[in-house]
């Protein structure tokens, strides 16, 4: 039985030229080529942000941002790995922190010199609105921040290219702890099996599980009941 040829694409890697299936994403294409990831790979699956990668294609001056994970590889595409960009973290303990707009000023001031550039928005890896949810912030709107924001991964393309200065994945965290400790109905079921967790109600099952094998482990798991 005959087989289609596999489609191959040219492609830039540390401007070195390699030939590599079309079908590869491009942290695929990095490994295909022969780099042994050890930084920068993470997850593999587009949770972890850990990829943020940049390219271009040739002849095209527009540079792209995405995730190598995520993004197929393209003819002639020059690509560039994105160092974790150093977003400012500040610290605080949210036990004593409140949901007022004044807390987003003593911890993240540099929100209010936002001048609706919209770049953040445009670089976003997950596509979501990020000018608008940092002007839900600085409103002091954190419940709506909290969801506008719910997708980001922490990536840090938006910060890089942001001339304010503005930590975004950092201000939408705090916006979601926020939400979660102050704003949100509380979860009581939750509430009880923490309790629960806290009284040793689950000890003794814990360590049978502990002592179980490895794949009796995974069936058990493949089988569960999942609550809806």
């Amino acid at each position: 039985m005959e087989t289609t040829p596999q489609k191959m694409v040219h492609v830039y890697i540390m401007g070195k030229r390699y030939e590599v299936p079309s079908t590869l994403t491009i942290m695929g294409a990095y490994e295909y080529a022969g780099y042994r990831l050890v930084r920068g790979c993470g997850c593999r699956n587009g949770f972890c942000g850990a990829c943020a990668t940049i390219y271009r294609i040739a002849g095209d001056r527009e540079l792209k941002v995405c995730l190598a994970c995520q993004t197929a590889v393209e003819d002639n595409m020059y690509i560039a790995s994105l160092p974790f960009f150093p977003l400012v973290k500040e610290l605080y303990d949210i036990e004593k922190v409140r949901p007022t707009e004044q807390i987003m000023m003593q911890l993240y001031p540099e929100i209010y010199s936002c001048i609706g550039c919209n770049a953040c928005t445009k670089a976003c890896t997950q596509d979501l609105n990020v000018m608008q949810y940092i002007a839900h912030a600085q409103r002091g709107e954190y419940d709506v921040c909290a969801e506008e924001s719910f997708d980001c991964v922490m990536c840090g393309v938006c910060s890089s290219r942001c001339p304010a200065g503005i930590s975004h994945p950092q201000v939408a965290l705090l916006a979601r702890r926020l939400t979660g400790k102050y704003l949100a109905p509380e979860s009581k079921h939750l509430t009880n099996r923490v309790k629960e967790i806290d009284n040793g109600d689950f000890n003794e099952l814990i360590a049978n599980l502990m002592g179980k094998p490895l794949e009796e482990i995974k069936e058990l798991y493949n089988n569960r009941e999942i609550e809806v």
